[in-house]
């Protein structure tokens, strides 16, 4: 990974800094400011965030209980892990608002985003070989329409890169081969990932490369044909 703005620790705070954001907001109805002990690196530090929240289940698998953030830097890390961590719990519109009853079986995942670059290519196939699994998330734009996919969705998944592509076109309500078309313009973006491995348990980082790796090992590679 290249974009690595974070130790470990600055990662864990952010992680347990909107689980205290989400318990106080879900159960008070309060909305907490950066505590006096955030580094100070994290009060200055602007990336675009995003908080993920997944429902933990006893046999250790999860399911997707709400995800929402900022693609670009709006706020300081803090204050925007706070503002994603109780939009992903309250405003997600694919979702309920989480209930207090539901914080002991919930995990946690902050994403730190690189900024965005646009990829500039002369064929849409350039994008095959442009865009890495495990290294990349992708934002796709064209008119008033975008759509936006962080790097460890096709992981989840173990999509080859054509899939990843028709998939962010579909996120942005277009045609799953919008990403051929020259009026469509894509974007690619790294992230440093922190998540509980279960609730309140240990927050490490995720090594998304790895992770495909050994998710994914079994696949077939893939033949790129459009």
């Amino acid at each position: 990974m290249s974009f690595r703005p974070l130790t470990l620790e600055e990662g864990r705070f952010l992680v347990k800094l909107a689980r205290r954001a989400i318990e106080e907001y879900v159960t008070k109805g309060r909305k907490i400011d950066p505590p006096p002990d955030t580094p100070e690196k994290l009060l200055k530090l602007t990336y675009g965030v995003f908080t993920t929240l997944e429902t933990y289940f006893e046999d250790g698998t999860t399911e997707l209980r709400g995800c929402i953030g900022f693609p670009q830097g709006v706020y300081p890390l803090a204050r925007a892990v706070i503002e994603s961590a109780i939009a992903a719990a309250t405003e997600d519109p694919r979702f309920e608002p989480v209930k207090p009853e539901e914080l002991d079986n919930i995990v946690i995942e902050v994403s730190v985003l690189s900024p965005l670059e646009e990829l500039k290519v002369r064929s849409p196939k350039e994008y095959l070989s442009k865009i890495e699994i495990g290294k990349h998330g992708l934002v796709v734009k064209r008119g008033i329409f975008s759509g936006l996919l962080l790097p460890q969705v096709p992981v989840e998944y173990c999509w080859d890169v054509i899939t990843f592509l028709n998939e962010v076109c579909q996120k942005a309500l277009l045609p799953p081969t919008c990403w051929t078309d020259e009026d469509t313009t894509i974007y690619i973006f790294e992230a440093q990932i922190f998540k509980e491995v279960k609730p309140r348990g240990e927050i490490v980082e995720r090594d998304l490369v790895k992770e495909y790796e050994e998710r994914c090992k079994s696949r077939s590679s893939s033949t790129y044909s459009i």
